[in-house]
């Protein structure tokens, strides 16, 4: 994107370009709906449309920066109930994704997490050329 002044706002509150900023509910403990969208790597890996995803953050996607970040190779992957942003990915990378959720959660209940699966084979694939 060519923003060298984007920020985080939990390191630095008062940038101008905090791309990440504080939610206006925490989501700590959480779970909630995510919705997988058509053609993404998150939508082959879980091999259906929504999951249930697990949270333990403040922070999230600055709304007003959405749609300058996805409107190039970096594109949306996942939503929630509200049509925020949870997830994003970028086009042409062998494995670039990115969430506001957290799939390693599942694995402390001894559950598959299918995110990392799907990465470990694009690892396996790229090793493999």
């Amino acid at each position: 994107m060519g923003w060298s002044d984007a920020a985080h706002a939990e390191t630095t509150p008062n940038a101008p370009r905090n791309v990440i900023s504080p939610l206006s509910c925490a989501l700590l403990d959480a779970e909630g709906l995510v919705r997988l969208l058509p053609g993404t790597k998150l939508r082959a890996a879980y091999g259906v449309p929504e999951i249930a995803a697990e949270y333990m953050c403040s922070y999230g996607m600055n709304t007003v920066f959405r749609a300058a970040l996805v409107s190039g190779p970096l594109r949306e992957a996942a939503t929630d109930d509200a049509g925020d942003l949870r997830a994003v990915e970028l086009d042409g990378h062998p494995f670039f994704v990115g969430t506001l959720f957290q799939p390693e959660r599942s694995a402390l209940k001894g559950k598959p997490v299918p995110i990392v699966n799907a990465f470990l084979e694009a690892v396996r694939a790229r090793s493999s050329t």
